[in-house]
């Protein structure tokens, strides 16, 4: 059974042989899962539970938010998600504050293998942790062999000759670049939002639009997209400032197929198949209609050609 644990302390409490995956997992990309991916095999072949213990909000915006991304590739919620999908019976969500950061090395694995029963533990071969990032792969072996735990270090994963990493995901996505990112990613990236009220300029042009607030999630290049959507609809999307009607907050603006439902207050997941335009300034209302009846015919023949 899937259980979201908060603290160290209740992970402490979970019985039986624990195998534990390290780390911040920012997407959970290919190179996540590998270590992800270390933790369950151990637990299905040596018995126990495999549990990933992260980190929110990424520790590197409270030690050095001025180096901490822009963006993110996943909210907490969907990383839980996507983690549940890849047979994990646990995540360990630790809040990282400043006190946190103050924790060192030995106090943080001390307390992680409080109440017993860790067998392995995984991680990247390069990952660092505690005050001062001083506990690394020679403290962590030293600290099993005394703790009682293996060490599983875990290599990273390589993609068209360097290893994959958030930042060149969130790249990829910042240049448009779904291919590279499936690859990296090793699932078709997708932004969620809540639907929330508009002008409902579109329904007045006859384009009725669903609007969504993505947050801090990375988003593509602004203009005109074909996208379908997890919850099993396709059309066209506008993702920018919508500058031939006064411009605003950038806000992706989904038209939705023969649709005709209520979705406000509703989440929605949208993935971007292909681009089609820039976003692009008409001289009024009248052109700016003419132009997205033909995003929206160019975009049903797309996907007509390419299922």
């Amino acid at each position: 059974m899937w259980v979201r644990l908060d603290n160290l302390k209740e992970l402490a409490a979970e019985v039986g042989k624990k195998h534990l995956a390290l780390g911040v997992f920012d997407g959970v990309h290919v190179g996540h899962q590998a270590v992800v991916g270390r933790a369950v095999r151990s637990a299905r072949e040596e018995g126990g539970r495999a549990y990933v213990v992260t980190f929110a909000p990424h520790p590197i915006r409270v030690i050095a938010p001025e180096r901490a991304p822009s963006s993110l590739l996943a909210t907490l919620e969907e990383k839980e998600e996507i983690l549940s999908g890849l047979g994990v019976d646990g995540v360990v969500v630790i809040r990282f504050d400043e006190e946190f950061a103050r924790m060192g090395a030995e106090e943080f694995v001390r307390e992680l293998c409080e109440g017993g029963g860790v067998a392995s533990v995984a991680v990247g071969v390069d990952w660092r942790f505690g005050r001062g990032r001083m506990g690394d792969l020679v403290f962590l072996r030293r600290m099993g062999e005394e703790m009682g735990f293996r060490l599983d270090a875990v290599e990273p994963v390589m993609w068209e000759g360097d290893r994959i990493s958030s930042t060149r995901i969130r790249q990829a996505i910042g240049d448009g670049n779904f291919e590279a990112v499936g690859k990296m990613l090793g699932r078709v990236y997708e932004v969620s939002g809540e639907v929330v009220e508009g002008r409902k300029l579109g329904r007045e042009l006859g384009f009725p639009t669903a609007n969504l607030r993505t947050g801090e999630l990375q988003l593509p290049p602004d203009g005109v997209w074909v996208v379908e959507t997890r919850e099993g609809w396709r059309g066209v999307a506008n993702l920018g400032v919508r500058p031939t009607v006064g411009g605003g907050e950038r806000l992706l603006e989904v038209h939705l197929f023969d649709f005709d439902g209520y979705l406000y207050g509703k989440r929605l997941h949208v993935r971007f198949l292909k681009f089609l335009r820039g976003e692009m300034k008409f001289a009024g209302v009248d052109e700016l209609r003419r132009q997205i009846g033909e995003d929206v015919r160019v975009g049903r023949r797309v996907i007509e050609l390419h299922g």
